[in-house]
């Protein structure tokens, strides 16, 4: 049986550098967990495979381990909420 992914938003502290590239720093799960990004190896615009929607995927490694996080950008312009973060999470069985 194919496992199922689904979109989990979650929180991610974010520094800017003086060009205004975001850059995450911390992932704070959905009960809390803290968890250190160590490094961003790579962001481009690309679909989540697994869950759906699309994005600017980053490529980062947490825990020495590379992982994928997007941000998923408002369609509306005006609002003050500019997008959303998320991961791919398997659905509970």
């Amino acid at each position: 049986m194919a496992v199922r992914y689904t979109k989990a938003y979650v929180e991610v502290k974010v520094d800017f550098r003086p060009d205004g590239t975001m850059y995450p720093r911390c992932l704070i799960w959905e009960d809390g967990r803290e968890y250190a990004i160590e490094r961003v190896k790579t962001v481009r615009p690309a679909s989540a495979q697994k869950a759906g929607g699309a994005g600017d995927r980053y490529t980062v490694v947490i825990q020495g381990q590379e992982r994928y996080i997007f941000f998923e950008h408002n369609i509306d312009t005006c609002s003050d909420h500019i997008g959303k973060w998320f991961v791919e999470k398997p659905e509970s069985a």
